[in-house]
């Protein structure tokens, strides 16, 4: 949901505005520039131990969201579970656990920042255990007192962590997952053997690197290892975000993608033309760190569209202003009196978010 409607139910319904100015109440301890600007770049804080200390509001920033096997082989995949992945991506993913209102399991882990429900965190690290902390609800305990992971553990959603230290790095292992979730966005599966072995390394107040290494020998050839990032999120706190509220997502999955393309409508290539260019975020989607710009381009009397320094997706017209296939989501562009581009609207079934094209 957009933010002014959530600031605007958070006040109607506490009895004191308190609660929504949570969401602009600078940071405790934050450390600031001389104009009074959060300062990311300042040095790692420390726990009394001398432990880099990761507590704090951070959002994921990464590509491995829709693809988390992206820069592999297709031959590093089984065949069953490749025809797996394609037939949910026909079908628009209505049966991704974020839509049917389930933990996400492994996918929080390499999940973007606009997702709802996975891509912001609090963390919440103490000497035996760390807490991973998301918007839905969800919750991961990360175990630091030395017990070793079950070997036969009891399969659960959001699997079963340990972690330990290696110098300034947290390293996080994690198995016990059950099959039910994804891998991300498009549907990649996993068994229950799967291993996630995650490195943590927090490179400056406002900055942690993290490397992800996956291990599935019963459906991927080899293991593989993606790096991302969190980005320190300040002056702002987490929105409750509980998919069972509206429930509504699968309602509006039907059909398929393939009879988009097939019912695809010619679009002149000199109306393709008016939309190619960069478009700025403005109306934020969750707490982003940075706004969002999209790229749009065309090629081969089709039209491209991307998040700058994300996946590029081709879309399908539906009509001569509104696409499909920008990920889950839509594209339409509203006009103004002239003819050109007043808005590129990212279609949510929330409503409709506008980005401002950039002269």
């Amino acid at each position: 949901m957009k933010l002014p409607i959530v600031f605007a139910l958070l006040a109607t319904a506490a009895s004191s505005p308190l609660v929504a100015q949570w969401a602009t109440l600078p940071t405790p301890g934050m450390p600031r520039t001389a104009d009074g600007k959060p300062n990311l770049a300042a040095p790692t804080p420390r726990t009394a131990d001398g432990k880099p200390d990761f507590s704090g509001l951070y959002t994921r920033v990464s590509s491995y969201d829709r693809d988390v096997v992206k820069d592999g082989k297709a031959s590093d995949v089984q065949p069953w579970a490749d025809a797996l992945t394609k037939q949910r991506m026909e079908t628009f993913g209505k049966e991704n656990p974020a839509v049917l209102c389930q933990p996400e399991g492994p996918h929080y882990i390499n999940s973007e920042g606009g997702n709802a429900s996975s891509g912001m965190v609090r963390i919440v690290q103490n000497p035996g255990v760390i807490v991973f902390l998301h918007p839905d609800l969800t919750y991961r305990m990360i175990f630091m007192d030395g017990r070793k992971l079950e070997a036969d553990p009891n399969p659960s959603w959001m699997g079963y962590s340990i972690g330990h230290w290696d110098g300034d790095t947290l390293v996080v292992e994690s198995n016990g997952y059950n099959a039910k979730t994804w891998l991300d966005g498009d549907g990649h599966p996993h068994s229950e053997a799967l291993r996630v072995t995650e490195r943590y390394r927090r490179v400056d107040f406002g900055h942690v690197e993290v490397e992800a290494t996956y291990s599935d020998p019963s459906i991927y050839a080899k293991p593989w290892t993606i790096k991302l990032d969190l980005r320190y999120t300040p002056d702002t706190e987490l929105i409750e975000f509980v998919c069972l509220e509206t429930k509504v997502y699968g309602e509006h999955l039907v059909g398929k993608a393939s009879d988009l393309k097939k019912a695809e409508p010619t679009i002149d290539p000199k109306i393709l033309a008016k939309y190619v260019g960069n478009y700025k975020e403005l109306d934020v989607w969750q707490n982003e760190p940075v706004l969002r710009t999209i790229e749009v381009t065309t090629a081969n009397g089709k039209l491209f569209a991307a998040v700058v320094g994300k996946q590029k997706y081709q879309l399908t017209a539906v009509s001569e202003t509104t696409f499909t296939g920008f990920g889950t989501w839509g594209i339409r562009f509203a006009m103004d009196e002239k003819g050109d581009v007043k808005y590129l609207m990212e279609m949510h079934v929330s409503g409709d978010y506008r980005f401002t094209p950039v002269k």
